[in-house]
């Protein structure tokens, strides 16, 4: 009995001895980290897998995906594009048309340094594949005809690049917002649609047709104050010289501006038209000829207007895919030309700089 009891007690120990060796030796290790702890299992690194802007779009017809997964998908700011202010939102959040022409591809412009698009002009940015087209409007907003054409591309669930005149902007801001708040990239073209070769013109004003002399630079900048007021946000470093006139030191400019300069593949010439038929073919038939590119078109004119749904119907049957250009970062407008518009806007006095919201509001219906 008194062995067993011996043997017994000397186990136990040997036990104890064991298990208090194994708890000392784990207690030497150090504790994993964070990073340690959440390190993925996966050969790839944390955060998201798509990075870039050129993400691709499954067809519309699918009504599953909407545009709003490419901005979703965008890389983290730069230091220098977190720098400038925010652009809007730059795609709606659901497409309910199962046909809809949709965005097909969204690539990341960096106007750096001011690269010029369109092949009319510049041949260094062939980035387009066959069959895709970047849709631009010109020399809006204007009321009926701008609303039409955003209808119809609302309806398609597509996206464009707006180049509004700035006094057309100052005469119907509202609707200027409208065409950013859509997540329509909104680029300028000039205060009042003024030759950029020449320093005497005319400009209609209130409908009123005057003559006038401008300074070119001047013309440019306080057309981007006058668009940037209008909307009341940041817009796209675009811009679109009126008649496609671009003198080399403008152009040269506007590259120390860090603004994109935008020429096109197809002028669609819709503003000699009358017929929202010739708009069409005029468009599909240069479409066919080049196989791809920036479309040049107004939203002003009021048969493009009319041709608007026709013509997003008419690209979707030829199988044609639209690409979105969204810019990196905003463009930065100068103060003395932002201080011109403002005077120009609210009147002699200067007006009431506070918010219409703040002074005016509704407390029944």
């Amino acid at each position: 009995m008194r062995l067993a009891a011996i043997a017994s007690t000397l186990a136990i120990l040997l036990c104890v001895a064991v298990f208090g060796a194994i708890f000392w030796q784990k207690s030497l290790l150090p504790a994993p980290t964070p990073a340690q702890a959440a390190a993925p299992t996966e050969g790839r690194a944390t955060g998201p897998v798509v990075t870039s802007m050129e993400s691709e779009a499954t067809a519309p017809a699918a009504a599953a995906q909407s545009p709003a997964a490419f901005a979703q998908a965008s890389p983290a700011a730069s230091p220098t594009a977190a720098a400038a202010p925010p652009l809007p939102s730059a795609m709606s959040s659901s497409c309910s048309n199962p046909n809809a022409l949709g965005v097909a591809r969204v690539v990341e412009i960096d106007t750096t340094g001011g690269p010029g698009f369109g092949f009319e002009h510049f041949k260094s940015h062939d980035f387009l594949r066959e069959g895709e087209v970047v849709l631009t409007f010109d020399d809006g907003p204007w009321p009926k005809n701008t609303p039409a054409v955003l209808a119809a591309l609302q309806a398609h669930c597509t996206k464009a690049i707006f180049f509004p005149i700035g006094l057309h902007a100052t005469y119907e801001p509202g609707i200027l917002k409208q065409v950013a708040a859509a997540g329509h990239a909104v680029g300028s073209h000039t205060w009042c649609h003024q030759d950029l070769s020449k320093t005497k013109g005319h400009c209609q004003i209130n409908g009123k047709t005057q003559s006038v002399e401008y300074d070119p630079k001047d013309e440019i900048e306080k057309g981007i104050s006058a668009v940037r007021w209008a909307v009341g946000a940041p817009t796209a470093p675009y811009f679109r010289f009126p008649a496609l006139r671009q003198p080399q030191e403008l152009v040269d400019y506007l590259g120390k501006r860090n603004i994109a300069i935008f020429s096109t593949d197809m002028d669609s010439f819709d503003f000699k038209m009358r017929k929202p038929e010739q708009v069409r073919q005029s468009i599909m038939a240069k479409l066919k000829k080049h196989g791809k590119g920036i479309v040049l078109m107004h939203d002003f004119q009021h048969a493009t207007a009319e041709a608007a749904m026709d013509l997003l119907n008419d690209l979707k049957a030829g199988g044609y895919k639209v690409v979105f250009m969204k810019p990196k970062f905003a463009v930065q407008t100068l103060p003395e030309y932002d201080d011109q518009v403002l005077k120009l806007v609210k009147g002699p006095g200067g007006g009431d700089a506070r918010p219409t919201s703040s002074v005016v509001k509704t407390i029944a219906e």
